[in-house]
Formats: structure tokens, C-alpha cells, sequence
């Protein structure tokens, strides 16, 4: 199985860099990702209509020209929007559509019907429960770009070229055991990127720390009732908590991004999540939060590092801020997210989220919003120091806080430095699985190791007024090495020695040179 996975993942990546030297990166990600989607629904339409027509004795592909094809084709759509969510007809599958670009050895023109088929699978869902989760899908993918080609016969020859060679690699869709297409799929939102520089933490938090912050908030757990991520980018972090239990009933989100929200609802139909299982809005979280109602058992977020929001004195009665007396300040939204997800914790969840270092010791308003977590709320489980240079497009340190409503442990926080356990490649560092093994397994146990961890009463927060300062509480100071003086003494006493013999050596051939010494 990984064999195949890597093999996949491989193919796709060579057949994003067919389309690499026309765009850049955020473009050709759309584009790439926008086509291997509609394959993989292609491919999931043609196995159920398969399945449903199995006992008329027919396939999909035999529906189109059949005596009774209105019938057939209306049966399907009805039973397929409650299965799947949409609908497409055989004559608009991608493998059709590969085929008759290149009928004959020809580049012939699709481009047009292209457009139309992207079009319906959205119209096909229009007053059934998936249109949310279905609308405007295909919004980025825009055939008339001359990003694709100067000419329409340049674009239609691109595009040809692409569907072709995806057309040739098989997805394994019938093996419902295998998620080997979603984790390619994932393999290339991160490979984007990487080569995204600053736009990246937009979109993405890197695999290693996903799965520190998954792990985190399942600690204890095999199923959970909901997970949530405010700040979800691409879905990557929602994702990576299914991985850690046997079982998640609802995933929901909110990303402000319309790109990025629509790339965010791809990846979950490709990672197989039916789409009544997930609910992601298209929304700033902050001044339109979409899911206030609701509480979750799990929450994870990488909001976007001290960005700037409206912070409006009307949020001072608004449930999610009103009990703290204070806002986050307009230039640094930080506690503003926090306060959003304790808001939306379910008493008996888990949050765990990134964020700068600068929410462990800011004073002002963020000062004050972090005595009310933990002098009167008593929420904060943990701090746990990141490395720098570890996510995308930034090179700041950073740090997880981890909260819950019901603590076991009520009268400490643990604090974790892991900053200087890391694998450094090329220009980035990354945690390896026994540095994120090592911050679990201190998080589970609690356990306070020396110059790595450290379990402080509540007592000694309090004195240091409540900041949160990981080195206040966990000594990383190594002492250097006593320095002998005497050895240092002679040491000097011998250079010297060797300096008036190269001295007298240079005199000497001066001489015989008949020039000035240079000194």
C-alpha cells in the first residue's frame, strides 16, 4: 500500500509539472487539484450507477441511446444526489471527455464542453441538501484564462494534454479500504505549499504539526462527536484528527478564503467525508462566526499569526468576548480566536491551537484575557514550545495552547520546550515522529523532565503575574565548561613564542631580498 501511495503521488505531482512552466504555483494549483476532483467524481458517479443498474443487466456507460434513457438516467440522479451528492451523466464523465480530446490522434476541442460539464455538476445539486456543500466548486477553474494559452487552441491543447495523463493512472476507488487517493491529494496541497512562500500559511499547516495538534485534543479518545476548526484553510488539520480515532460524525469549519474554502470541501469529498457529515462556511470567522449555536468535542485551529481585525466595541456584548471585559487588540486578533474556540468548546472537549509566541508574556488587554483563562476559568492544560522555522512562509518561533473546560488536572499547567528537538532539511526544519512522540507522551503523562518539561502549580504562574513565558518555567540553560586559566596562559605564552620565530623568519628573507620587513 505505501508503495502505491508513493507511486501515486509521484505520478501526480510530474503530470502538476506538465502545466508548471504556463503558471504559478497558486494557479496551477488550482487547475491540477480542479481536474483530479472532477476524475474522482467522475469515477465515483460511473462505480455507483454501475452498482444501481447491476440488476437491469446494464452499465452506466450503456444508459445514453438505451429505449428507456429519460427513465433510467432520472432514477439515477434521484438515488445518486442522496448517495453522492450530484449527478453526471455518462456522456459527461472525465474519462469521456479525455477520449474525445484525443479521438484520432488529434487534439480535438473539448474546451467548451469542458466548461459545460463543471458547470452542471454544480447545477445538478441545485434544491437538494448537498447545493451548499457543491456550489461553486469549480469557480477557480477557469478554462478562458490565458494563463492556460495565448490562443484557444493553446488552452485546449494544455488542457488535453493533462486530462490525457490523468486519464491513464487508475485511482483504486473500488477499494473502499484504501484512502491512497486522499492522501496523494494531500501530498500535493502540501507540496504547493511549500513552494508557496508567505501566501502558504493561508492554506496549510504542515503534516508533522497537524498531527501534534490531532493528537492532542484525542488523547483518552476513539470517537468523537464533532471537530471543528475555525481557520480551516484547505481541511488538512480536520482531517488529520479522523486519522487518529476510529470514528468522527461531523466535521465543521469556517475559512474566510473563497479559494481556499473551496479547496477546503475538495479535499473532504476526496478523503471520502459524505457531504451530511461536513458542514464548512465561507465566512471571517471573527466578525461572522457561522456555528455559534454549536458545541465541539474536538477543536484545532492555525489561525493566521497576530492578524489584524475590527476588534468593535459592539463585540463587547457578544457572548463569545462580553465575560473576559476585554478585546484582543485591533493589530493582534490572537486571543480574539482563542476566545471564539472557548466559546464554541463542548464541556467535556479539547482545543488545541498555534499561535506566536508573543500570547505567552503580552501585557495590556492580551495580559488581562490571560489571567480571566486561567485565574477565573482555570482552562489552560498546557504550553508547549515549537520550534522556529518549522511552518511555511514564516520563520517565527511558536507555541500550542492546549485548553479544556473540565480539567482533570486543575491546579498545574504543563509546560513543554520543544524547540530544540527537530530535523533541519534544506532551509526548514521539521519535527521527527520521536520529537512528536515525545510531546505526547510528556503531555499524556505529565511528566517533567529537565530542561525539556515542566508541571507548574498554579501558585507559580500566579507570581510570575501570569506570563506564560516557556523559559520562566522550564531552565534550558546549559552551563559552559569552566575555563582553566592557567592552560590558557601558557597556551598564549606559546603562541607568542612561535610568533617572534615566524617574525625573525620573515626578517631574514627580507634581508636577503634587500626590502623592508613589514613590520
Amino acid at each position: 500500500m505505501s508503495e502505491q501511495n508513493e507511486q501515486l503521488k509521484q505520478q501526480l505531482w510530474n503530470i502538476a509539472n506538465t502545466l508548471r512552466g504556463k503558471m504559478d504555483a497558486d494557479d496551477f494549483r488550482d487547475y491540477i487539484l480542479g481536474f483530479i476532483f472532477y476524475k474522482y467524481l467522475s469515477r465515483k458517479m460511473e462505480l455507483y450507477g454501475d452498482t444501481i443498474l447491476k440488476p437491469d443487466g446494464l452499465t452506466f456507460a450503456e444508459v445514453e441511446g438505451h429505449a428507456q434513457e429519460a427513465e433510467l438516467l432520472e432514477a439515477i440522479k434521484d438515488a445518486t444526489l442522496d448517495k453522492l451528492g450530484y449527478f453526471l451523466k455518462p456522456s459527461e464523465l472525465f474519462s469521456e471527455l479525455a477520449r474525445r480530446g484525443n479521438a484520432g490522434g488529434k487534439n480535438n476541442f473539448i474546451l467548451g464542453d469542458l466548461a459545460k460539464v463543471l458547470t452542471h455538476i454544480e447545477q445538478s445539486t441545485m434544491g437538494s441538501e448537498s447545493e451548499e456543500d457543491f456550489g461553486n466548486l469549480f469557480e477557480d477553474l477557469d478554462l478562458t484564462s490565458s494563463k492556460l494559452g495565448k490562443s484557444e487552441n493553446d488552452k485546449n491543447e494544455l488542457i488535453v494534454k493533462v486530462l490525457s495523463h490523468l486519464e491513464e493512472i487508475d485511482f483504486d476507488l473500488e477499494n473502499s479500504e484504501s484512502d491512497v487517493l486522499g492522501d496523494a491529494y494531500e501530498y500535493l496541497i502540501g507540496q504547493f505549499a511549500s513552494g508557496a512562500g508567505k501566501k502558504a500559511g493561508e492554506f496549510y499547516t504542515p503534516q508533522q504539526v497537524s498531527k501534534v495538534l490531532a493528537q492532542l485534543v484525542t488523547v483518552g479518545k476513539d470517537k468523537l462527536k464533532s471537530v471543528y476548526d475555525p481557520t480551516c484553510g484547505s481541511g488538512s488539520l480536520l482531517l488529520r484528527v479522523a486519522k487518529e480515532v476510529k470514528g468522527v460524525s461531523a466535521f465543521y469549519g469556517q475559512e474566510m478564503n473563497p479559494t481556499t474554502y473551496n479547496l477546503c470541501r475538495m479535499n473532504m469529498i476526496m478523503h471520502d467525508v459524505h457531504y451530511k457529515k461536513f458542514d464548512i462556511k465561507n465566512e471571517n470567522t471573527l466578525e461572522k462566526p457561522q456555528h455559534e449555536e454549536q458545541r465541539f468535542e474536538a477543536i484545532v485551529a492555525n489561525p493566521p499569526f497576530s492578524a489584524k481585525w475590527s476588534a468593535s466595541p459592539l463585540f463587547m456584548s457578544d457572548d463569545r468576548f462580553s465575560a473576559y471585559g476585554k478585546l484582543a487588540p485591533s493589530s493582534k486578533a490572537d486571543f480574539a480566536f482563542v476566545q471564539h474556540m472557548v466559546h464554541q468548546l463542548a464541556d467535556n472537549g479539547t482545543m488545541a491551537v498555534v499561535l506566536p509566541h508573543g500570547v505567552l508574556f503580552r501585557g495590556a488587554a492580551e495580559g488581562h484575557i490571560r489571567k480571566y483563562l486561567i485565574e477565573d476559568r482555570n482552562y489552560l492544560d498546557a504550553v508547549i514550545g515549537l520550534p522556529a522555522n518549522i511552518f511555511y512562509g514564516t520563520s517565527i518561533p511558536t507555541c500550542i495552547l492546549v485548553l479544556k473546560k473540565e480539567r482533570k488536572d486543575k491546579d498545574n499547567i504543563l509546560f513543554i520546550d520543544a524547540s530544540q528537538h527537530f530535523e533541519k532539511v534544506k532551509t526548514q526544519n521539521y519535527l521527527r515522529e520521536e520529537d512528536i512522540t515525545k510531546i505526547i507522551d510528556t503531555y499524556t503523562n505529565r511528566t517533567a523532565e529537565d530542561k525539556y518539561s515542566y508541571v507548574a502549580n498554579l501558585k507559580e504562574v500566579v507570581e510570575n503575574d501570569y506570563n506564560l513565558n516557556i523559559p520562566r518555567y522550564v531552565d534550558t540553560f546549559e552551563e559552559e565548561e569552566p575555563v582553566d586559566l592557567a592552560t590558557v596562559s601558557s597556551e598564549l605564552k606559546a603562541i607568542d613564542t612561535d610568533m617572534k620565530s615566524t617574525d625573525a623568519a620573515i626578517a631574514d628573507y627580507c634581508n636577503q631580498l634587500g626590502i623592508d620587513t613589514p613590520f
